[in-house]
């Protein structure tokens, strides 16, 4: 879509979509603020469906690394008779323990969304919240994801459209070959069994 000099992608407007439907779905379960959601739907949403869903798991992976993360620090903090000092240690702990996670699990690419999960949290719950706040804000994310998800599958574009065709076609060749294939060893095998004598016709 083109609306002057400026060109609206699909990817665009599918994530403009996810963010109204993250806002819309907010309103009606009266969640309150759908920040955490929208940013999450951004985060997810990618050029294609198979994107889409490597992504999406990865961060739904690095966000409940960082929101158990989050939850484990507000509990510590809870406990300690200075908060002040106690975010200044616990918040960069608790940064290092959720890299070094994503890094053993092999979720790279989830780091920098869980490490913005557990951010948030230490930085965005109010001191006198229960940890439920916390966990309401992670499934925030996941509800973001999924809305970023369900419209990468219900809009694809052309091109995604012309890949697929071409990778059913690549599947079906393969089936042909597969069978072709057989064919032939069970010609072979036949004609093994058939004595050299033997008139063929």
């Amino acid at each position: 879509m083109v609306i002057g000099k400026y060109r609206i992608g699909l990817r665009t407007l599918k994530t403009a979509i996810a963010v109204m439907c993250c806002i819309i779905f907010f309103h009606i379960t009266h969640r309150g603020s759908p920040m955490v959601a929208t940013l999450a739907a951004v985060f997810a949403l990618r050029e294609d469906m198979s994107t889409t869903m490597s992504f999406g798991k990865s961060r739904i992976l690095g966000n409940t690394i960082g929101g158990i993360s989050g939850i484990l620090y507000y509990l510590c903090l809870l406990n300690l008779p200075n908060q002040s000092i106690g975010e200044i240690f616990l918040v960069p702990f608790f940064v290092l323990v959720t890299i070094t996670i994503s890094i053993r699990l092999k979720n790279e690419k989830g780091i920098i969304g869980g490490v913005s999960t557990l951010l948030f949290l230490c930085f965005s719950i109010p001191k006198t919240s229960s940890f439920t706040y916390a966990i309401d804000r992670v499934i925030d994310t996941f509800i973001g994801t999924l809305f970023a998800i369900l419209w990468n599958y219900l809009i694809k574009s052309p091109l995604e459209d012309k890949e697929e065709t071409l990778e059913e076609k690549k599947e079906q060749l393969a089936i042909k070959k597969r069978e072709v294939a057989s064919l032939e060893e069970e010609i072979d095998s036949m004609e093994k069994n058939i004595p050299a004598d033997t008139p063929l016709d």
